[in-house]
């Protein structure tokens, strides 16, 4: 089966940037899964994946505008210490979680620790970076029902809401 629009694709990737493994999916006992054409991968990397077959192993090198995005400078912002979990840990440079209001969560570069502000970049860790992906496809397969309702992969075993 090809892989495509609705269908859950599992995969082992290994991201290297600026020429160093960024990060690995190996680490983990399970393959990474997504369904296709929900927005759940990057769109560089779903259009890798869209034809492909269980078994097929192939590398693709992603541009920033397929990816995630190019830097935006005007994207930083001063918000209260309170918006932080255990905001006294935080230094320049780290990487943490913001709960959004409307939902969800985003992740957030610390560039500056105040008194009782905390400066933050908002763009994406990886905005304006090529990025190389290394793929192996382990199974490509119909979404279920519950899968397609809800707009994302389920694991083994299904998935609590």
């Amino acid at each position: 089966m090809k892989a495509g629009k609705d269908k859950v694709v599992s995969f082992h990737y290994t991201l290297t940037v600026d020429g160093a493994e960024a990060e690995t999916s190996r680490a983990q006992e399970a393959p990474l899964q997504a369904l296709l054409g929900r927005g759940q991968l990057i769109p560089g990397m779903e259009r890798a994946i869209e034809g492909r077959e269980a078994g097929e192993t192939f590398a693709v090198d992603i541009a920033p505008e397929d990816g995630y995005g190019e830097r935006r400078e005007d994207l930083t912002q001063r918000l209260s210490k309170k918006y932080f979990h255990q905001a006294a840990r935080l230094k320049p440079g780290m990487t943490t979680v913001l709960s959004l209001k409307e939902g969800g969560q985003r992740a957030v570069t610390v560039k500056k620790v105040g008194m009782s502000t905390i400066d933050v970049d908002l763009n994406h860790p990886m905005a304006g970076k090529a990025l190389h992906f290394d793929i192996e496809i382990v199974e490509v397969r119909e979404a279920s029902e519950e899968e397609l309702a809800h707009g994302h992969a389920h694991g083994p075993g299904g998935h609590e809401h």
